[in-house]
């Protein structure tokens, strides 16, 4: 094969999991918009940051996120208003808000997993258990090479 099959070969594979990736999110979403809260792409990614870091703050949302302080503090100030996030002051630094999923925002998250995992079952259907465990690994070594990281690291 050679290098201009190859590189053509390479690109059409990383168009096909964006393609892959961006039908998931938005079937993910649609499911989102179609909610009481009608939440964003950039919304939900704040959501799913806080509750992976719960106790977490605006700076560390800003630094996840490589969004201006002025878009976190508006996205978080949305948030909040729906009854999505509670903020309260740190017990040993007031000066510092911490960041956590309401009871509200923990059950809609929790929501919105239960349909990734059904969403996830329906992208992965026909595949057999060895068939997904082969499609994770070589998943897994690419993003090893772009990371510089190896398994054994």
């Amino acid at each position: 094969m050679s290098t201009k099959s190859r590189s053509s070969a390479a690109s059409e594979i990383f168009e096909t999991i964006h393609s892959i990736t961006h039908l998931y999110r938005s079937q993910q979403f649609r499911s989102l918009r179609e909610g009481p809260h009608e939440l964003g792409p950039m919304e939900f990614r704040a959501l799913h940051f806080i509750a992976r870091h719960s106790a977490c703050t605006q700076s560390d949302l800003v630094a996840h996120s490589g969004r201006d302080k002025g878009q976190v503090a508006r996205l978080l100030r949305g948030l909040r208003d729906a009854g999505l996030v509670d903020a309260d002051a740190d017990p040993v630094d007031r000066r510092i808000t911490r960041l956590s999923l309401s009871r509200q925002g923990q059950a809609m998250f929790d929501e919105v997993h239960v349909q990734g995992d059904r969403l996830s079952e329906l992208a992965l259907a026909g595949l057999s258990a060895e068939d997904r465990t082969m499609l994770q690994s070589l998943l897994q070594h690419v993003r090893e090479n772009l990371t510089g990281k190896s398994g054994a690291d």
